[in-house]
Order: C-alpha cells, then sequence, then structure tokens
C-alpha cells in the first residue's frame, strides 16, 4: 500500500508539471530569509501606461475568468495584474503574462498549446509608467525539483536503499550534484539582462520585480495529509530550502538593478497548498475543481495583488 501511495504522489506531480509550469528553484548558501524586510515603499501616486510580464503564477492560469489572446496563455481576469490595475484605477492597462515562459520570451515569440504570445517586451515603451514582472521560476526549474523529489522517494521506497532524504542526496551528492546551482547562476544572468532591457524600453516606468508565493509549510508534518508519505518530511524541508533560495536570487538580482522587490512568500506564509480550502493560496496537488495543481488560486492571487500594492505605497 505504501508503494502504491508513493507512486501515486509521483505520477500526481509528473502531471501536474506538464503544461502548467510556472515556478523555479535553485540551490546556493546560505537560505536567505524570505521575511527580510523591503525598502519603505514610496508614495507617490502610481500611474499608467501600466504592462504587467511574467510566467502562469502572474497569467492566473486556469482561474475564471481566462481571456485574452492567445488562450494558450492562460491568463486571467482576476491575476494580480488586473486586480491592481483595478485599484489603481489604470485604464491603460495591458497584460502580455503567459503560462510556461521563460526569461527567453521576454524578446521572444513564445509558441502556446493554443496560439503564439508575442515579446512580452515589444509590450514596454518610451510612454510606460508602470511595469510588474514575475518570472524566472520556470528557467531554474522548481517543479522539475518537486518532479525529481517525488521519482527519488519511490525509488527510496522500492529499494529500501539510500538517504532518508534521497531528493536532497541526488542533488547535492548524487547524479543532479550542482544543478540546480548552475541552473540558478544561469537565471539570474539572464534576469538581470532582462532587467536592464526593461529600462531600456521603459525608462520612465516603476518597475516592480514580483516573487513566488510559498508552496509549502516551514513544518514539514503539515503535509502529512496532503502529501501522504509521497515525500519525506526531509525532502519537503528541502524543497521549501529551494524557493526560499529563488526568492533571495530574484531579490538580489532586483536590488542590483535599481527596481523594487515584492515579496510575496512572507504574506502567504500559513497559505501554502498544504492548507485547506479557503485557506491556501496555492492549489494541492489534487487541485479544486478546474484549477491549476501547484499554482496560486484566486485568493493566491489577491494575496499578491495586496503585496504589489504595499510596495507601491497604496492600500488595498
Amino acid at each position: 500500500m505504501r508503494h502504491r501511495r508513493r507512486a501515486a504522489a509521483a505520477a500526481l506531480i509528473g502531471a501536474a508539471l506538464i503544461g502548467t509550469a510556472g515556478c523555479g528553484a535553485g540551490k546556493a548558501s546560505p537560505a536567505p530569509q524570505p521575511d527580510r524586510a523591503s525598502p519603505t515603499p514610496s508614495a507617490t501616486p502610481v500611474t499608467g501606461p501600466y504592462v504587467a510580464l511574467g510566467d502562469s503564477y502572474t497569467a492566473g492560469l486556469r482561474i475564471p475568468p481566462q481571456g485574452g489572446a492567445p488562450q494558450g496563455c492562460g491568463r486571467s481576469g482576476a491575476n494580480y495584474p488586473s486586480l491592481v490595475a483595478r485599484q489603481l484605477d489604470l485604464k491603460d492597462f495591458t497584460d502580455v503574462s503567459c503560462s510556461g515562459a521563460r526569461t527567453g520570451d521576454l524578446t521572444a515569440a513564445q509558441r502556446t498549446d493554443d496560439g503564439t504570445n508575442p515579446p512580452q517586451l515589444a509590450a514596454l515603451g518610451a510612454a510606460t509608467r508602470l511595469v510588474t514582472l514575475g518570472i524566472g521560476g520556470n528557467d531554474a526549474g522548481f517543479l522539475d525539483v518537486l518532479g525529481r523529489c517525488a521519482v527519488e522517494n519511490v525509488r527510496h521506497s522500492l529499494t529500501g536503499h539510500g538517504d532518508a532524504a534521497p531528493c536532497r542526496a541526488y542533488y547535492t551528492t548524487g547524479a543532479g550534484q550542482g544543478e540546480v546551482q548552475r541552473r540558478m547562476t544561469d537565471t539570474g544572468e539572464r534576469l538581470t539582462a532582462a532587467l536592464d532591457e526593461v529600462r531600456r524600453r521603459a525608462p520612465q516606468a516603476r518597475v516592480l520585480l514580483v516573487g513566488y508565493p510559498a508552496l509549502l509549510p516551514q513544518d514539514p508534518t503539515l503535509c502529512a495529509e496532503t502529501l501522504g508519505d509521497g515525500i519525506s518530511g526531509a525532502d519537503i524541508g528541502f524543497v521549501v530550502e529551494q524557493e526560499q533560495q529563488l526568492n533571495g536570487m530574484l531579490r538580489q538580482r532586483a536590488e542590483a538593478a535599481g527596481v523594487a522587490f515584492v515579496d510575496t512568500y512572507a504574506p502567504s506564509t500559513g497559505h501554502d497548498m498544504c492548507e485547506a480550502a479557503g485557506t491556501r493560496w496555492i492549489e494541492p496537488l489534487a487541485a479544486g475543481q478546474g484549477l491549476a495543481p501547484i499554482h496560486p488560486n484566486a485568493q493566491g492571487q489577491q494575496g499578491m495583488a495586496a503585496a504589489v500594492l504595499a510596495a507601491l505605497g497604496q492600500q488595498h
């Protein structure tokens, strides 16, 4: 029975990774604290035009109402950019975020299962006054790490050999040694180039780089019901570390580029995918009807919008 449960967990994670990738991670040391205080936001009035760029965590994959072109981007009218635009009464608003986007899709067209999204940075111009960008996770491959953790835990269960944290072992001393660090470094370099290009194309804009909300709790025991024994508690901790590393890298690159970083991790604590429906901001593997696994739901988008508004010095 235990073997079947682990195999089922691996299958669910594998299914969740197909066509729904929207966040990422890597490893560096030491892990930054997710609740590190951001700079005091400016109270300067926010004006448009406003352009939203990013991946599925920005687009609002499968959250109704879905709309925009191409349909394959999974863009929601209730995603955090739309909520921010409405709250600030910004009529000149363009959302070009797209599920599955990587940093390369900011400057090149992105093919989806239903249409092609033009290069996202093409939406920027000298008149642009506000830009939010949520990207980097797909480059760093966080969901790949989560999937690998499920596979390694199944392997450990079937053989009875190996480390109590088989995923951590795979990435630190095994076949995947150094992989997440390389991807993290490469992602950071591409992100720096992307932020420089955003500033070049929209020199008068306020630019905010938006981080990723907490997928898993700090305490692995809180996921016993949601994940069963599909992933060991030690490896849940490893995945948490990877997401913290990702957000730490995003913050560092934002600061180096002179743009604001929006921390969505700290406010999402206690709203991870192992919480009950109505509390969680992130859907679990067995997502609510029609929603995307391991992605924000409508409440998550509302929480991310509140974080962006706070960074802009605006009340929500």
